[in-house]
C-alpha cells in the first residue's frame, strides 16, 4: 500500500524541502492512475506520464473544473465535508469533496504553526460576513479549527456586531494577549472606517474578497487604511482557497509565502504549457494535502515568483487573458 492510502496519520509531517518534489511526482501517478477527471486531462493534453520527471512537466488542472466536474481520486460515497465557494448569483460554485477531514486539518495547523506557532496562544476573532450566511465556506471551517484548537473563551465569529467587536479588540489589547482578527477584506474596510481605534498588537489578517462590495482597491490602497485606523505597523494576509487544504501567509506587503505542503508556480500568458519556478505569469498551485482531489492546480491568479520562492498575487485573469492561461478543457 502506497503513502497515500491506509494510515495518513504521518503523512503531512513528512512532507519537507527534501521530499516534496519525490511526494509530488509519486503523487501525479497516483492521481492520474486513480482520478477519472485527473487522467482524461492528461491524456487529452497528449502527455505520457512515464515521462514526466520534473513537476514542471506535471498537467495543471484548470480550476474551473472542481465547478464542472467531481474532482475526486479513489474515493466513493458521501465525502464528511464538502466546501464550497461563494460565486456571484447565477454562477455554478466550485466544490471540493474533502474525504479526510483529519488530512485537512493537519496541513492548516502545521502550515498555520510553520508562521505563527501554536494555535493556543492566539485568540481568534473572525469578521466573516458573507461566508458565515451560506454553509460550507472553507474559510469558516478554517476559522473554527483554529478556535478549536485555541481553546480561548474570547473566541468568537461576528457579522454585524462591530460595537462588540470593538470591545473585544481594545480589551485583548490592553490585556496584552496575542489575537488574530481574520476578516474579508470589504469588511474590514468597512469596520475600520466605522470604528477606528489603536491596535498595535492585534495581528490583522485579510484574506481577500471584495467580491463586487465595494469599488476594487488595491492591496497597498487596503493595508495603507488598515494601518492609518488601527495605528498597525502590518498587515497580514492568507492565501487559499476553496480547491486547496493548504494556506500561504504574508506577515506584511502581500509577499506570501507557501506552507511545506504547498508550491507556487507560474505559467506563460501564451503559453499554458510552459510552467517555471519564478516570473510572473498565471499561477500553478501544488498542494500536496489534496490526495482525494486533485493536487495539481492552475488558478486564475496572476501573479510574481520571486527567487526566494516567495510569491506576490497581482489579482485576477481578465478574459483577455483567459486565452493564453486557461487550458484545453477535456
Amino acid at each position: 500500500m502506497n503513502r497515500f492510502q491506509g494510515d495518513r496519520s504521518q503523512y503531512i509531517h513528512k512532507i519537507n524541502a527534501e521530499s516534496f518534489n519525490v511526494i509530488a511526482l509519486d503523487l501525479f501517478q497516483y492521481q492520474y492512475e486513480n482520478n477519472n477527471i485527473y487522467r482524461q486531462f492528461v491524456d487529452a493534453l497528449h502527455v505520457d506520464p512515464s515521462a514526466v520527471k520534473q513537476l514542471k512537466q506535471i498537467p495543471f488542472l484548470p480550476i474551473s473544473f472542481f465547478k464542472t466536474h467531481e474532482v475526486v481520486t479513489a474515493k466513493s460515497g458521501t465525502p464528511p465535508v464538502i466546501f464550497k465557494s461563494s460565486g456571484t448569483t447565477g454562477e455554478t460554485q466550485s466544490q471540493h469533496f474533502v474525504f479526510d477531514k483529519e488530512l485537512y486539518e493537519s496541513s492548516l495547523l502545521r502550515g498555520f504553526t510553520e508562521f505563527y506557532g501554536d494555535p493556543s496562544s492566539y485568540v481568534f476573532l473572525a469578521l466573516l460576513p458573507s461566508y458565515l450566511e451560506r454553509k460550507n465556506a472553507s474559510l469558516v471551517y478554517m476559522a473554527q479549527v483554529l478556535m478549536e484548537k485555541s481553546g480561548h473563551t474570547s473566541n468568537g465569529f461576528y457579522l454585524n456586531e462591530w460595537d462588540a467587536l470593538s470591545g473585544m479588540l481594545q480589551q485583548l489589547q490592553q490585556r496584552g494577549q496575542k489575537a488574530i482578527l481574520l476578516g474579508v477584506t470589504f469588511a474590514l474596510l468597512d469596520f475600520a472606517a466605522a470604528f477606528p481605534m489603536s491596535l498595535p498588537s492585534i495581528i490583522v489578517m485579510e484574506t481577500g474578497g471584495m467580491k463586487g462590495r465595494k469599488k476594487e482597491w488595491t492591496r497597498d490602497e487596503v493595508q495603507d487604511f488598515l494601518k492609518k485606523q488601527w495605528n498597525l505597523s502590518s498587515v497580514h494576509s492568507e492565501y487559499g482557497m476553496t480547491e486547496l487544504l493548504s494556506q500561504a501567509y504574508a506577515s506584511k506587503n502581500g509577499m506570501f509565502k507557501a506552507a511545506a505542503t504547498m508550491k507556487i508556480l507560474v505559467r506563460d500568458l501564451n503559453d499554458p504549457l510552459e510552467v517555471q519556478e519564478k516570473g510572473s505569469g498565471c499561477l500553478n498551485i501544488i498542494d500536496l494535502a489534496n490526495v482525494d482531489s486533485c493536487a495539481f492546480i492552475a488558478s486564475e491568479d496572476l501573479g510574481v515568483i520571486h527567487s526566494n520562492g516567495n510569491f506576490e498575487v497581482l489579482g485576477r485573469m481578465d478574459h483577455s487573458a483567459l486565452r493564453g492561461c486557461s487550458l484545453m478543457v477535456v
